[in-house]
């Protein structure tokens, strides 16, 4: 048997369509997807501009890199770009199965190794054992602090989020199926409906993910139905991005506190939620159960991993009193892969399974 290529090469595709090459990680079990060549050019004055001009005129790209064949309904990717902004290292474009969210912690942690790792920014001083990359994020500037040792990622990221708040507490929302619940919603670079599993009747650390995912889903419905959601700074923020379902454990302690998030079409975060976290402190510290600089872990139920998370200073979001929030994770690296399309191909630019 012949032996294959020692260079790798790209099957046939059509030429008129470049391939895809990508930078698989995952934080805490969440997928990242991070394109490193391929993406035509996304254009805009603004990266609020790029989000709308790539969702209008660039979606196959991200249907091809989330959907199947070659991704799957919980995949999740990024499209770097320029920023606009003088002390941003990097844009970035969150990609999805629905589209194209404001914020995502679990790829923030990612892309602050990615950066550094992949030359995105100047190398640190020697003997630092931290590296400093400023992402513009949708939602606005997100610094992340990276681990080090001579002058590559060495350890976990940890990243200060935009102005965090809470946006309602005590919400009565009607449920189809479940009544009269009790929700809060409050945002960290998305906003997301949060209630106790317990209040519909669920265990968020021992129900069928299936079960709590149809629940978190008919919660973010009915909030979308029964509430309008805003925020001071642009319309472009001014979404539910999903639903978070706690263990109820919202009073500071120095156990974790489990949750799950359901979010964009029902997909399922592996990872404790990175702006799910910032959005659940920010919480938290609104009704007065957690102090500046108390540091909580927060447990993903769907996989174990853990995030930290404390409020290090107050700030404001138009009238609302906000947070910085740090957040705490590690990232790894999974592999690389280059993407193709054949011109005959029916299912180029990829199919979900409902």
């Amino acid at each position: 048997m012949a032996s294959p290529p020692a260079v790798p090469r790209l099957p046939p595709h059509d030429p008129r369509t470049p391939a895809l090459s990508v930078v698989d990680m995952h934080t805490g079990g969440e997928p990242l997807r991070i394109v490193l060549a391929g993406c035509p050019e996304v254009v805009g004055p603004t990266l609020l501009a790029k989000r709308r001009y790539m969702r209008q005129h660039l979606d196959h790209v991200r249907r091809r890199l989330m959907f199947e064949p070659r991704g799957h309904r919980d995949m999740y990717g990024a499209v770097l770009v320029p920023s606009e902004l003088p002390d941003a290292h990097l844009g970035v474009l969150f990609l999805h199965n629905e589209g194209y969210s404001s914020m995502c912690g679990h790829a923030v942690l990612a892309l602050g190794r990615f950066a550094l790792d992949f030359g995105l920014v100047p190398a640190p001083p020697a003997g630092a054992r931290e590296a400093l990359v400023n992402i513009h994020c949708p939602c606005g500037l997100v610094a992340a602090f990276v681990e080090c040792e001579g002058g590559r990622s060495d350890g976990p990221v940890r990243f200060h989020s935009v102005p965090a708040f809470a946006l309602a507490t005590d919400l009565l929302v009607d449920v189809p199926g479940h009544g009269k619940v009790v929700v809060d919603i409050a945002y960290g670079g998305a906003f997301y409906a949060f209630v106790s599993a317990e209040k519909l009747g669920l265990d968020v650390c021992s129900t069928k993910t299936r079960d709590l995912m149809d629940a978190a889903s008919a919660v973010t419905a009915a909030v979308k139905a029964q509430f309008k959601i805003n925020h001071p700074d642009s319309e472009d923020l001014a979404f539910l991005y999903g639903t978070i379902l706690t263990d109820g454990k919202d009073a500071y302690s120095e156990e974790p506190t489990t949750n799950i998030c359901v979010f964009a079409d029902e997909q399922v975060d592996r990872s404790p939620t990175g702006s799910g976290v910032t959005a659940r402190i920010a919480l938290q510290y609104h009704k007065g159960l957690l102090e500046l600089n108390q540091t909580r872990a927060f447990k993903s139920s769907a996989t174990g991993s853990v995030f930290t998370g404390k409020a290090v200073r107050e700030v404001k979001c138009g009238d609302f009193k906000a947070v910085i929030v740090e957040v705490s994770g590690q990232a790894h690296y999974t592999g690389t892969a280059s993407f193709i399309v054949e011109d005959d191909d029916p299912l180029r630019d990829g199919f979900l399974l409902k």
